[in-house]
Order: C-alpha cells, then sequence, then structure tokens
C-alpha cells in the first residue's frame, strides 16, 4: 500500500512537473526565515509547487543545509541558499513572491503580543530590504502578530514610496484551514469538500470564523456548538503550543497554510480566474484600516476585497467584540514602524 502511494505521488508530482515547465511562467519566490520551524517544512512544500521556478531561502544561520537538502528533490525550481544580511539583497532580488515566516516561535504562557517586540524589529529590517530589492514583489506576512506586523509593513513600505495595498497580505490560512478541520469533524461532512470564512484577525477573539457561510452544510449544529467550535478555531494555536509542551508552536500546520496561500497567490499572478482566500489586507469594508475576509486574487494580487455577507446575532456580536483589540494591534504596529 505505501508502495502504491509514493508512485501515485510521484505520478502526480510528474504531470505537476511536465504542465509547468511547458505552460506557467517563471516565478521567483523567496522565504525570510527558511531554516526555522516553519520556513523548514515550508520550503520544502514550495519546492513541490510546480509554479515556482526559482526558491530563494534566506535565514540569519543554517540555510545553506536547508538549501542543499531541498534542492535535492527532483522538481521543478531551483533552490539556492542565502545566509546573513549581506546576502539578503541577493535573495530578494527579482522574486514575484516574498513569504516571511521570520522570527521566534510562541511558547508556553507566551501570547502573540508577548512576540511583538522581537518580531516587528525582524519585519520592520526585512521589509526595508524588500522596499530595495523587490518592491513589486507579493507579500505574505506570516510572522506574529501578524495584526501588528502587517501595519509595520505597510509603513515601512509607504516611508520608501513602494506601497501597494494589493501586494501586501496577511496570512490567516490557518484559521481557516484549522475551521474547515473542526467544522467538518461536528457537520459529518467530507473535510475536502468544506469551504468557511474566517475574519477579522490573526490571534485570540479577533479570528471569527463564519460558521453560517460554511458549505456543505452537514448536521445542523447547535449554538453550543458553534460556540465550542469557533472558541476552538479561536484557541487552536495555543492548543498545539500546550499539546507540544514548551518544545514548540503551530508550525507544520502554519507551513502547509502557508503553502496554501502562497499557491494562491501565483495562481492569481499567473491569470488563473475566480482565486478566492481569505487574507488581512488594507481594506474598507469596515472602520478598521486592517481586517481578514474573502479577497479575490489576480495578477496584480488583491483584485478585490469581498465583503463579509450575511451574519448571524452571534457573528455581529464577535464582530463588534473584536474590533477594540485589532484597533490597538493595528495602532501599535503603526506606533512601532514609526519610531526612529
Amino acid at each position: 500500500m505505501r508502495t502504491s502511494m509514493f508512485r501515485s505521488v510521484e505520478s502526480a508530482l510528474r504531470r505537476a512537473r511536465c504542465f509547468s515547465s511547458e505552460s506557467s511562467p517563471k516565478r521567483k519566490v523567496a522565504v525570510l526565515g527558511a531554516a526555522g520551524g516553519i520556513g523548514q517544512p515550508l520550503a520544502l512544500l514550495m519546492k513541490l509547487n510546480p509554479l515556482v521556478s526559482q526558491l530563494s531561502l534566506y535565514d540569519i544561520a543554517g540555510t545553506p543545509g536547508v538549501a542543499a537538502d531541498v534542492s535535492h528533490i527532483n522538481t521543478r525550481s531551483e533552490v539556492a541558499g542565502y545566509m546573513g544580511e549581506d546576502q539578503l539583497g541577493q535573495a530578494l532580488e527579482g522574486c514575484d513572491l516574498v513569504i516571511i515566516p521570520a522570527g521566534v516561535p510562541r511558547k508556553p504562557g507566551m501570547t502573540r503580543d508577548d512576540l511583538f517586540n522581537i518580531n516587528a524589529g525582524i519585519v520592520k529590517s526585512l521589509c526595508t530590504a524588500i522596499s530595495k530589492y523587490c518592491p513589486n514583489a507579493l507579500v505574505n506576512m506570516i510572522s506574529n502578530p501578524v495584526n501588528s506586523t502587517v501595519p509595520i509593513a505597510a509603513e515601512v513600505f509607504k516611508k520608501a514610496g513602494t506601497y501597494d495595498e494589493k501586494k501586501l497580505f496577511g496570512v490567516t490560512t490557518l484559521d481557516v484551514v484549522r475551521a474547515k478541520t473542526f467544522y467538518a469533524g461536528k457537520a459529518k461532512v467530507p473535510v475536502a469538500d468544506v469551504n468557511v470564512p474566517v475574519v477579522g484577525g490573526h490571534a485570540g477573539i479577533t479570528i471569527l470564523p463564519l460558521f453560517s457561510q460554511a458549505t456543505p452544510k452537514g448536521s445542523n449544529l447547535s449554538d453550543e456548538e458553534i460556540t465550542a467550535l469557533t472558541k476552538r478555531t479561536q484557541d487552536g494555536g495555543t492548543e498545539v503550543v500546550e499539546a507540544k509542551a514548551g518544545k514548540g508552536s503551530a508550525t507544520l500546520s502554519m507551513a502547509y497554510a502557508g503553502a496554501v496561500f502562497a499557491d494562491a497567490c501565483l495562481k492569481g499572478l499567473n491569470g488563473v480566474p475566480d482565486i478566492v482566500e481569505c487574507s488581512y489586507v488594507q481594506s474598507n469594508i469596515t472602520e478598521l484600516p486592517f481586517f481578514a475576509s474573502k479577497v479575490r486574487l489576480g495578477k496584480n494580487g488583491v483584485e478585490e476585497v469581498l465583503g463579509l455577507g450575511s451574519l448571524t446575532d452571534y457573528e455581529k456580536q464577535g464582530l463588534e467584540s473584536l474590533k477594540p483589540e485589532l484597533l490597538s494591534s493595528i495602532e501599535k504596529g503603526i506606533k512601532f514602524a514609526n519610531q526612529d
């Protein structure tokens, strides 16, 4: 059985390679923080993506080994590893897409906000380099707290004169992945068919899954079950941190989610129609300057920020409850970015 599984995977990859080399444009993708807990599996998953022709792996240490390891995989992309600040420009030059999982992970008892001072500084310096070496690239922000790091990136790009709100994304896909998984289990529907929009932000109560819009409908869920599903989705990161007993955070599922969203961005760049994913972007669908909702992706990044649709009273209450915390995180990021 294992042999047949490996054959089917190899066969799928072979078909993907044939398709990609003949019909997909060349795309250079950089992973910044590629030697870390998220960065390594993300590098692997991006190496498997047939839309990537050049894979640039950057970190402050350890990248040559990761790059050598991943480069032996027989897929389309050529891999190069870059280490240290003096090689960051080379890593970024000519990129179509930059994915940023760089930073320190969460530890037990840590909130995403506890990560702020360290990760905010890392993001600020990386985005300064992006504005210089690949100002037209799409930027996928994974580094937490995303509610603050995306506004930091926006301010850095504004200062450099390179800001394009259509090209900056906070990756909230893991919230969607969790909501889909947890919903499928409760509603007793095949998880591969499930879609659940998740709006708001990317931390605690700012994460608002819209289970009333979930498809397919499956078993009718009680109000209590919806409340429990919502809380589990909001606390998914904490669930993993505690299960790993202080030895890590949600690295593997985050890498998967990051790869899913990066793939959607690449498809949009390549002109594939009707690519819709949830993402934390500059938005005017609420009074908040940044907000996660469904976004249509295209050749310029964000083609359209889609509205929230019809909400239940419970979801409306959740929306109002999250706004003060999300606004505070946004303002904190803007203030940090504008400090000398």
